[in-house]
């Protein structure tokens, strides 16, 4: 025969079972930010995406100073709508 009280496992206060039942399970959503481990990188990258872009922006420019000047009637760019889709594109 057991000798002595029954000992019983320590209950959670109400609370905070509550909050646990409104968890979500498994993974959260959204990106996930991993820190840099070198900040110097970071700089590289940035510096480099600028210069990337500016090339890109300066090669544009030169190539319609180009086209203008070669055809003999105006060049008019016409730049798309972010939404819109291309019209070069082929649905096949």
């Amino acid at each position: 025969m057991a000798q002595g009280t029954q000992k019983f496992k320590a209950q959670r206060p109400r609370a905070v079972k509550k909050q646990q039942q409104n968890k979500q399970k498994g993974p959260k959503k959204g990106g996930r930010i991993i820190a840099p481990k070198k900040a110097q990188v970071i700089q590289q990258q940035k510096l480099k995406k600028g210069l990337e872009v500016a090339i890109r922006n300066k090669i544009e420019h030169d190539v319609t100073q180009k086209a203008s000047t070669s055809l003999h009637k105006p060049l008019n760019v016409v730049k798309g709508k972010p939404g819109a889709p291309q019209s070069g594109s082929s649905s096949k």
